[in-house]
């Protein structure tokens, strides 16, 4: 299995940022049974305020393969270009094998 964790941060143009936080768990959360090889996927919006990141995204997929397919696929495709690139400026990664 590969666990894929994301952190990003929200533009600090972004007026809305509970809706925009809400639009980005809703739309990442409901690809589970949708995309191929994608176990569990959960996103964290309501960070300590010790954090620096407005979210974080953790996932589990089947293999590296699934994760490939999952970065390509056309349901996460939209969601990231419809929910959350275009209110994100920071993005970090990190995937490893479990």
């Amino acid at each position: 299995m590969v666990k894929h964790v994301i952190l990003w941060s929200l533009k600090e143009e972004v007026a809305n940022k509970d809706e925009v936080k809400a639009g980005i768990k809703e739309g990442l959360e409901g690809l589970k049974g949708v995309v191929p090889g994608l176990i569990d996927i959960k996103v964290i919006t309501g960070g300590l305020s010790s954090s620096n990141m407005d979210l974080m995204l953790d996932s589990t997929l089947e293999s590296e393969e699934a994760l490939k397919g999952y970065a390509v696929h056309p349901a996460h495709v939209e969601v990231a270009n419809t929910k959350v690139r275009p209110y994100t400026s920071v993005r970090s990664c990190f995937d490893y094998e479990v």
